[in-house]
């Protein structure tokens, strides 16, 4: 099992993870000629997926879905509510674009749930509701041959169920969207949207994450990808940093080997494989 962050930002999410014969990209958030041109990138040919799943349907993660559909043969795996939501009337969706999604969408569509297991290929995904102003966002985790990976993005507090699903995994890719100083201090984004931010439905800092990492991790992880880095309101390198002091100070009888790695909004992560 191997995955990469193609991209991640608030310019745009996406994910390939691979298993056996089975590509499935997680998101579709920047643009379909970009999301092509960056699975190149990483050696996978768009016209080999085997589904595309959906999470939820703000523009960042399903905004260059329409015109990617265009070029694949695979179905999208998309939940009812997020599908009715990204097919809706909406403020700076131009007024034609509900009626074209919904279009592409006829007969390309496997309805999924987050409290239903399904499966892609040679991939078993358990997704969990996970907390964010959206209509059904979800988190999951995707298990082959006894390897499982988290993928999650998009929320503002680390439920109860979070660390639950999130033990036990090889591998997971999760967002540390904000230095909370920073945030508060960035000059260009107005009071309500950083009032969102910092919401339990909005982002996870990195300060979150240092909690969780120090707290409730269970230490197993091979790999933790931070994600869904802010390119106003955090670096990547305090979000690193503050990630790995938080490991450190896990003390001598939690001690892990987990290595914390970046993702960028322009550029593929190398493969990490399991």
């Amino acid at each position: 099992m191997k995955f990469t962050v193609l991209g991640s930002g608030s310019s745009g999410n996406a994910v390939l993870i691979c298993a056996g014969q089975t590509r499935v990209l997680v998101d579709a958030g920047m643009s379909a000629k970009e999301i092509v041109r960056r699975l190149a990138l990483v050696g996978c040919d768009a016209a080999t997926l085997d589904g595309v799943i959906i999470t939820h349907e703000h523009g960042d993660h399903a905004g260059g879905l329409r015109v990617l559909l265009k070029t694949l043969s695979c179905p999208v795996y998309i939940s009812g509510e997020t599908r009715e939501a990204y097919i809706g009337d909406r403020e700076g969706v131009a007024r034609d674009e509900p009626r074209k999604r919904d279009d592409v969408l006829r007969d390309r569509t496997e309805e999924i749930s987050s409290s239903h297991d399904f499966r892609i290929g040679e991939i078993d995904f358990h997704p969990f509701t996970i907390p964010h102003d959206a209509a059904d966002n979800f988190g999951f985790t995707a298990r082959h041959e006894g390897v499982c990976v988290a993928t999650l993005m998009d929320f503002g507090h680390i439920t109860t169920l979070v660390n639950e699903r999130l033990r036990g995994c090889a591998a997971i890719i999760i967002e540390s969207n904000h230095s909370r100083d920073m945030l508060k201090a960035c000059s260009v984004y107005p009071w309500e949207l950083k009032q969102r931010i910092l919401s339990r439905t909005g982002h996870l800092s990195n300060e979150d994450v240092a909690v969780w990492l120090r707290d409730e991790y269970d230490g197993g992880a091979e790999h933790i990808v931070l994600a869904h880095l802010s390119q106003r309101a955090n670096n990547p390198y305090v979000a690193k940093l503050s990630a790995e002091v938080a490991l450190q100070e896990r003390g001598s009888l939690f001690s892990t080997d987990t290595k914390i790695t970046l993702s960028f909004p322009k550029e593929p992560t190398p493969w990490i494989e399991l």
